[in-house]
This record gives C-alpha cells, structure tokens and sequence, in this order.
C-alpha cells in the first residue's frame, strides 16, 4: 500500500500488543489515528494518554472519517465495522500491510521464531537507540526501561517483531532477518510441523539478495533452515554455542556470557534475566546490530544495560520470603526453557509452576509436549484454557494435560480464586512461584503477593 502524509487510520482491536504497537508509530509519524477494542487494557491507556482516540465496544460509525481500517487477526472478516467499512469502500487490511509500507522507506530488520522474538527484539531496539540510530521500532512486549513497546524515530532502522501468526510476517520485505527458533506452533493455521517449517523459509526468500540472513545454529528447525537456504546459494550468519557459528557464546553462569564472533573473545555479558535462551537472544542482536552497521563493542556494552522485557521472567515481587516470577512461556519449548532457567537462577528452593494454557488448538495439538514440559518444577497448577481468538473447545481441557502427567505434584484448580487459596495455603518462605502463559494467568501471582504482603493476613 501507498503511505500518504495525514493519511486516517482507524485499528479494529487496538488494545492488542500488535495494533497497539502499530497505532504508536503511526501516531508519532503524524498520521490520524483512531481505534476500538472490546475491553480496556494498559495498551489502550498508554494510547490515550498519547492522545489517540479508542474507543470501548464496536460500532459501524467508528469507520467514517477512516482512510485505511486496519483489522487485527482476531478479527473476524463479518465484524460489523469490517463490513461497514467495505461497503463504504475504505480498504480494510492487516498490520502487515501498513508495517511493510513503513518498512520500505527504511532500512527493516524483521525478528521472527518460534521463540525468543519479543526479547530478541526488544534487545535490538534497545541496542539501536544506545548507538544514536534513533530507530523506530515496534516490538510484541513492553521494554521495561522505556516502558514502552514501540516507537518511531527520525533515523533509517525500523526494527521490528515479526509475527509467524496469520503468516503476518509474510507481509514484511526486510533487509536484515533473524529467525531465533522454528518449532511447531499455531496449528490453526499451520496444521503440521511441515507447514510451519515451509513458511519460515518463504519468509526467509522475502530478505533481497543484497540483505542478510541471521539464524540460530544451535536451534534444530532454524538451523534446517539455514542448511537449506546454504544450498540455494544464501549467505546466512549464524549463531549459537561454537564454531561453525560466527557469533557464539561460553557460558559462564546462568546469566552471564563469554562472547565470541569467529576467532575473536569480544567480551563478556551479563543480563537481566537468567537462562541459555536468553544468551542466545543475546547472540542474535549482536549479529543483527552488526549487520546494521552497529560496532559489535558499542552493541555489546549497550546489551549489559539491557533493562529486560516485561512478562519475560519478571519478578513480580517478594513477600514472607515467597518470591512470585511471571513469564509468557506458553509453548511446551518455551516452558521447558523457562523452568530450567528458574532451576539454575534458584537452586535448592521448591519451584511452584502455575500454568494457563493458551489457546485449545495449540493446547490439543501439542498435549504430549506440554505434559512433559514440566520436570523442572516441584509443584504444577493448571486452570483453565484461554481461549483468546478460539470458540470451539475442540473436545479438549487442561485436565487432559494432567492426567498425562507423570508427576509426583500436579494438579487441575477450576479457577484463579481455588489457585491462589491453593497457593496460600501451601507456599512456604524460601519457594518460587511461577505463573506462565499468554493470557491472564499471571493475575494469580500479583492477587497472592497481596494476600501474603497484607500484615493483617494470618498464615
């Protein structure tokens, strides 16, 4: 699509970490921007503290002063606004559409995988704004030292999260790619592992000759992906934990890195957060940042400032020596990571997991996966699924998670409230709570470090 200055945008679903992000850019470039989302959430008051107009609740008469309305993927083509917009003729499309028009006037870094993309471009972001790239960004979570999750700047980079959902990232025509992790997920749309695994490599054939092609070497799908555009005559830089990867990294402690680019130590790195995940994440932003013209030192140091990405191992707080983490691992992978993480950061303390699985065809199409997700974690709580975009249960519960457990601590509460009694009654000074999921999980958390912080409270 063609941008034109002042151009009228209007966001079905604009409370959503995507659109959200989005509106912000399209906001600060000077465009008009409206949008309407069905319930309130902290995106939609960072934006009207912006001052963008978002509406609660849907209404056709929201399109009329519209130029171009922008649909989320989970919003239906028969959505009424959708419809009136259409037969008023104003183009409805996706975020792609608009990112990929903002990325070709300048030079787009697109991050995508299975996993780690949300950090690994927050990272990048954070590593472009330390160098004085000035870039615009657009990333799937809050970065906490900003508090922000996106941002258009004044200078060539536009760095951005790229969706493997809806194939959204097949919108994108990036000069630098990254694809930290090919693991099958969202069989919704893609039905079989084969199906995700082919859509990665067409997102791959969107970077020009010209560009580069950044992908982890110590992941089994990306490092496929890389073997296979090899033989299709592509240049890839990869990354991982040794040669042949020409960014790779030793590590020392769970949070801390030696760093190598080929036969040269570049230094070490600490981070925020523990885990080998995120020292991969790491590794990718270096390469990225180096690809953009960023020096590997300056990429470096600005890494050791890195303040973390919200709901990505976020400690949430402490009381009565009870510690409360939350994290948005919600793929078997991702909770396998994260638990380990959690074992290494905290060895010896009883480690709670409180997981709301996301989704029911993601819940059923990978119910084995998730059932031995959880060797890491001395206690399991699972409640119910979070529907998100989905109506049809598809015959299939988080108590079939469970019974295809085998472990001595798991169990199935109906509901947040049995949770937190559950979790209060039992938690002792010295655990670990860790709440995990992409819906409203991490609300059980946040409700018993009040209960456990009230002084009245009584154990």
């Amino acid at each position: 699509m063609e941008l034109r200055a002042g151009m009228a945008f209007h966001l079905i679903g604009i409370g959503g970490a995507g659109l959200s992000a989005l509106a912000t850019v399209l906001h600060e470039l000077g465009y008009a921007v409206s949008g309407c989302d069905r319930s309130p959430s902290p995106f939609v008051d960072a934006l009207r503290a912006l001052g963008v107009p978002v509406h609660l609740g849907h209404d056709p008469a929201h399109v009329q002063h519209a130029e171009v309305v922008v649909r989320s993927s989970a919003v239906p083509p028969d959505h009424p606004e959708v419809r009136a917009a259409e037969a008023q003729g104003r183009p409805v499309v996706k975020r792609e559409a608009v990112i990929g028009a903002l990325m070709a006037e300048r030079m787009g870094v697109a991050v995508a995988g299975t996993h780690g993309k949300t950090t690994t471009t927050a990272m990048l972001a954070w590593v472009a704004m330390s160098a004085g790239r000035d870039p615009t960004f657009i990333v799937g979570g809050l970065i906490r030292g900003l508090n922000r999750n996106a941002r258009a700047g004044r200078g060539d980079l536009m760095i951005v999260e790229a969706d493997e959902y809806d194939r959204m990232f097949l919108g994108l025509r990036p000069e630098i790619a990254v694809v930290t992790t090919i693991e099958h997920d969202h069989p919704d749309c893609y039905p079989t592992p084969e199906a995700f695994f082919e859509a990665f490599v067409a997102f791959a054939e969107q970077v020009p000759p010209h560009g580069v092609l950044v992908v982890c070497d110590a992941d089994p799908g990306a490092r496929r992906l890389a073997d296979l555009l090899e033989t299709r005559g592509r240049s890839v830089v990869r990354y991982g934990w040794g040669p042949p990867a020409r960014w790779w990294a030793r590590p020392l402690t769970v949070d801390r890195f030696e760093i190598h680019r080929g036969g040269h130590r570049i230094g070490e790195l600490s981070l925020p957060v523990p885990g080998c995940h995120h020292g991969l994440n790491a590794l990718a932003a270096l390469a990225a940042a180096e690809a953009a013209g960023i020096p590997p030192a300056i990429a470096l140091e600005a890494l050791s400032r890195f303040p973390g990405t919200a709901r990505r191992f976020e400690i949430k707080g402490e009381a009565r020596g009870v510690l409360v983490i939350d994290d948005y691992a919600h793929h078997p992978g991702e909770i396998r990571a994260t638990l380990r993480a959690a074992r290494d950061r905290y060895p010896g303390r009883s480690i709670w997991a409180v997981f709301q699985p996301h989704t029911y065809s993601r819940t059923r199409a990978l119910l084995k996966e998730f059932a031995q997700a959880f060797e890491d974690a001395d206690h399991v709580i699972l409640t119910p699924i979070y529907a998100a975009r989905e109506t049809d249960t598809l015959g299939v519960s988080s108590e079939d998670i469970v019974r295809q457990m085998i472990h001595p601590d798991a169990r199935y509460l109906p509901d947040f409230e049995a949770a937190v009694a559950y979790l209060r009654e039992r938690v002792r000074s010295g655990d670990v709570v860790l709440t995990m999921g992409a819906g409203d999980g991490y609300r059980i958390g946040e409700r018993l470090l009040e209960l456990l912080s009230d002084p009245v409270e009584e154990r």
